[in-house]
């Protein structure tokens, strides 16, 4: 059973994640695939610009990242005082 964010996720506990995702059907997200020889390294790149695009809209910060051929593993710091601290402006401004 699934569990909502608000029971998984507690930055009184900590603000510290370690955060996984994986490609399905033996989908290669970076690296050469074995199974069609395909070329997936010139991804890379842009996963990391991804990555500091997405650190500056949301108030997180990127701590470490580890990108696989087939999956991304992430540790991130949820920085609530940075986000308690913005005004709606800013809010909007992040996301446009």
């Amino acid at each position: 059973m699934t569990r909502p964010r608000s029971e998984l996720v507690s930055t009184e506990v900590t603000p510290y994640y370690h955060c996984i995702s994986r490609c399905v059907r033996r989908a290669y997200l970076y690296g050469i695939d074995s199974h069609t020889g395909q070329d997936f390294r010139h991804r890379k790149q842009w996963i990391q610009e991804r990555l500091l695009q997405l650190q500056a809209v949301f108030t997180v910060n990127l701590c470490a990242y580890a990108i696989m051929d087939n999956h991304y593993h992430l540790v991130i710091h949820i920085d609530t005082k940075t986000a308690h601290q913005l005004s709606e402006q800013e809010v909007a401004l992040r996301w446009h």
